[in-house]
């Protein structure tokens, strides 16, 4: 696979995920699954930035660009083979495993959200006030929420048992989503205080710890503790769509 450049704006953010996504979808590749909904997230927030929907929109693309930086710059060394955080690489790794569409999605959202949000918070905000952005991060909570309920239903184009998830556990696919998505950015929040409370060059220790609870969260994403859940999501995958260019294709449409 190709490097990707490091985008400076939202603008160059998406194509840079065309890119990833393109790549995936020529070498069959399952990183594309979380790609494509990160994508549909950007360009959420892009579309509510030109419309000034944030208390401050010019900050809220600093902060979106520095935030997709951390998912690029971790594809372009996975890619290149270099050292990366062990939670993407736990993630990356798994692109070649037997799990459902969703699990790929969600082991994706766990780490980029779990470790890279707190981290581009506060590496935005310092040398002010990180109570600034909190509105506006929060924001972005309803957006993430939107696009998951959206993204559900596409996927039952292409993951015609995701109801079996339902059935496994009381709405277990949601349990899933929301362990992934409202706890998560919840827990980002307070990551991103205690990073910008620490400061530069005194952060190492703290994010090596985050690093690896997030592997933890993966691990459990990847083969969750109920033997239920773990044959519903057997059987879910063994009638999925198998291609990937398919996958996304169908995910595409309106």
């Amino acid at each position: 696979m190709n490097t990707i450049s490091r985008p400076t704006t939202i603008q160059e953010v998406l194509l840079q995920l065309d890119a990833i996504i393109e790549n995936a979808i020529s070498s069959n590749d399952r990183i594309g699954y979380f790609a494509f909904l990160y994508r549909r997230v950007t360009a959420e927030i892009l579309n509510e930035v030109q419309l000034g929907n944030f208390e401050n929109n010019a900050r809220m693309e600093i902060f979106d660009v520095a935030f997709a930086n951390y998912y690029i710059d971790a594809y372009n060394g996975y890619t290149a083979n270099q050292p990366i955080s062990k939670s993407w690489q736990f993630a990356f790794d798994t692109k070649n495993d037997t799990l459902t569409i969703l699990q790929h999605i969600m082991l994706g959202i766990n780490t980029h959200i779990n470790l890279d949000l707190g981290l581009a918070a506060s590496t935005v905000m310092q040398g002010k006030e990180i109570s600034d952005i909190e509105n506006d991060f929060n924001i972005v909570n309803t957006i993430l929420g939107n696009i998951v309920n959206e993204m559900q239903d596409r996927l039952s184009r292409v993951s015609p048992l995701l109801f079996l998830l339902d059935l496994a556990g009381k709405n277990t696919d949601e349990e899933i989503i929301n362990f992934s998505l409202a706890k998560a950015r919840e827990l980002s929040w307070i990551n991103a205080n205690l990073l910008w409370g620490l400061g530069d060059g005194h952060q190492d220790a703290a994010i090596r710890q985050m690093d690896n609870t997030v592997l933890s969260l993966g691990e459990f994403i990847k083969a969750p503790k109920s033997k239920i859940v773990t044959y519903a999501l057997r059987l879910l995958g063994k009638f999925e769509e198998k291609n990937v260019g398919r996958v996304i294709s169908r995910l595409r449409e309106e």
